[in-house]
């Protein structure tokens, strides 16, 4: 592990046996991948790739068939405190207001009421829902439900925010309007984040490296720096010579497969 380096992958593969189709099936292979203390990775790669399993692992949701995950240079055998996770899904519990959805796991963890109200009081601040605390979810809109849920992650604190997809579901302007919100959090925060992505236009604009992943088997095809000024302009001749550059590189990853996939 190299110096201010949070998160460790080295060699990582995953594989499992499809019942179905009665074989065995790589889904991660050789994935050595260093992410330092509070940066922002985006990775990006086609449907099928293994993103979501290499999140499930780092969140200790899945084991790793061979090879290693470290968090601090120490092994993950489990969820933890240490890392957050924001689904595709809003994950908020229907029967709770925002407020008893948030203070969730501040109360889990044993934290005295007064102590969780202040520690709730500034995370809705954070994310800006001060206001809805006695709404229940189903009158959030979807916007209002990502950021609940996304508080429902920040409330405790973690080192590292794993992002599955997180605004999939939501329209372009309130995705447009949720990455800016997650882009000031990062800024304020300073917290680690992986944030798997489908968009290019995404990975981009929020991320200080972008790293591209081959159809299945995934690898890590291109591990690319965005030197670009905070914040962004998906309109400028820069931002679309990054746009074009990873594109490019889906586009001849996904050729590669095909060819292999012909022979």
């Amino acid at each position: 592990m190299t110096r201010d380096s949070l998160i460790t992958c080295r060699r990582l593969c995953k594989s499992y046996y499809d019942i179905r189709n009665a074989e065995r099936v790589v889904a991660l292979d050789e994935i050595s991948l260093e992410i330092p203390r509070g940066e922002f990775v985006t990775v990006i790669g086609p449907s099928g790739c293994g993103k979501t399993t290499l999140l499930y692992i780092l969140a200790g949701f899945e084991e790793p068939t061979s090879g290693e995950v470290l968090v601090e240079d120490r092994p993950i055998y489990g969820p933890g405190a240490d890392r957050g996770v924001v689904f595709q899904e809003y994950a908020l519990f229907p029967w709770l207001t925002l407020r008893q959805n948030v203070e969730y796991g501040p109360r889990e963890r044993g934290v005295p009421a007064e102590e969780a109200r202040e520690i709730v009081n500034h995370t809705l601040r954070l994310v800006n829902l001060e206001g809805a605390e006695n709404r229940y979810p189903h009158e959030l809109s979807g916007g209002m439900r990502q950021r609940a849920a996304l508080a429902r992650v920040l409330v405790n604190d973690p080192k590292i925010l794993l992002m599955d997809e997180p605004f999939a579901a939501v329209d372009a302007q309130t995705r447009a309007a949720l990455q800016r919100e997650v882009a000031r959090l990062w800024a304020e925060t300073g917290k680690t984040v992986l944030f798997i992505t489908h968009s290019v236009e995404e990975a981009v604009l929020l991320g200080d490296r972008v790293v591209i992943m081959t159809a299945r088997p995934g690898r890590v095809k291109a591990d690319m720096a965005v030197s670009l000024q905070r914040p962004r302009d998906p309109t400028s001749p820069a931002f679309n010579d990054h746009r074009r550059a990873i594109e490019q590189l889906l586009a001849d990853a996904g050729a590669a497969t095909r060819n292999l996939v012909n022979e």
